[in-house]
């Protein structure tokens, strides 16, 4: 499953998804199985939103990207994004990010990226970094790209694209490191029990996942929370012996899992017209770290780039030298995966069992 070649972004003639046939100055769509991405969520998926807003959440500086073919994007990558990767599998080219000026006409015909770094499903997630997009007001920008897309196809033909489209969400991970996990900065660990704090982010996210549903999406792909006790920063914090993850902060993530997996089957009974898509994310990571050698890793519990314990404390600085074999980390930095996780990822997303995306995985999305 894992990619060993050299990461590269093949384009040919044949993976164009969308050609433009004007005719009295409106746009037809043809497509193929996929003709859009739309993408909402997190650092995890973010290809440059943060490098517009005032915010310390950026990845534009060097050592990010230093093994993508563009350089420092605002991926939080040594090379491509989680979305990246997706969108070869799928012959979708990845989607730019929506605050970009360039972001329009014929760029947006195969979606818009609205990622915000920092960001979360609560308003409120983050905020000490600064500006970012939460996952409220991503979909407010998506409902901006839509009154573009009204001006460049008659009603029927976007609502054809926005049905065979798939809307990928990532996100929640920001909801509990950078908010329920900080007490000295969010009230949330005081005012919720972690089942309490759990159902709030699925019930929130629910409501906004039917506000883009009431506007014409129709495909879902939302990831679920990954084991964040065994990310290099929460291990920094020495709440688990050397070599463990902190078993607390994945028994928290927990709970928003299953109440997520549960609100998408009572999403696809309630909205047959739809199909929602729960990624076990947890099963995913945990897989990798408990069997690093079949995906040939070598270093589970520490960054590539970062520094402290773990290489987890501060995360990766603007020109710090990151390590050499990049392909033998499962941690780029403090909080994200290298861009060989997100291959094993992506690959089990597009590809997997039901136990990895459930009910389908997103090869099955598309033939819907």
């Amino acid at each position: 499953m894992r990619n060993k070649g050299v990461w590269e972004y093949v384009g040919t003639a044949t993976a164009m998804l969308v050609l433009l046939l004007c005719w009295d100055g409106i746009a037809e769509v043809k497509s193929q199985k996929v003709p859009a991405l739309f993408v909402f969520g997190d650092s995890l998926v973010e290809v440059g939103n943060n490098n517009f807003l005032r915010t310390i959440a950026r990845a534009n500086y060097f050592p990010y990207g230093i093994d993508f073919s563009r350089g420092s994007t605002g991926r939080f990558s040594n090379g491509k994004s989680l979305i990246d990767f997706i969108g070869d599998m799928l012959g979708v080219p990845s989607p730019p990010p929506f605050v970009d000026p360039s972001t329009a006409g014929a760029r947006i015909l195969y979606g818009v990226n609205y990622a915000s770094a920092a960001s979360g499903i609560l308003d409120d997630s983050g905020r000490h970094y600064g500006d970012r997009y939460s996952l409220s007001q991503q979909v407010l920008n998506f409902e901006n790209t839509l009154n573009q897309y009204r001006t460049m196809m008659n009603a029927t033909t976007l609502n054809q694209f926005l049905a065979k489209s798939i809307a990928v969400v990532v996100t929640g991970n920001n909801d509990y490191i950078n908010n329920y996990l900080l007490p000295g900065l969010y009230g949330s660990s005081y005012n919720y029990t972690v089942q309490e704090f759990g159902n709030l982010l699925v019930n929130s996210l629910g409501r906004l996942l039917l506000a883009l549903h009431s506007v014409g999406l129709r495909k879902f792909f939302l990831a679920g929370v990954g084991p964040l006790g065994c990310i290099p920063n929460v291990r920094a914090t020495g709440l688990a012996p050397q070599g463990r993850c902190v078993d607390s902060v994945n028994q928290m993530v927990g709970t928003f899992n299953e109440g997520l997996r549960s609100m998408v089957d009572q999403l696809n009974t309630d909205h047959p017209d739809a199909i929602f898509v729960y990624a076990n994310t947890y099963r995913v990571l945990g897989d990798i770290l408990n069997n690093p050698a079949a995906y040939s890793f070598n270093v589970v519990d520490r960054a590539c780039c970062g520094i402290g314990r773990n290489r987890g404390q501060i995360t990766c600085l603007p020109f710090q030298f990151p390590c050499a074999y990049r392909n033998q980390f499962v941690f780029w930095d403090a909080f994200h995966p290298t861009e060989s996780a997100m291959y094993v990822f992506a690959w089990r997303a597009v590809n997997g069992p039901p136990d990895d995306a459930y009910p389908i995985n997103m090869k099955q999305m598309a033939l819907i």
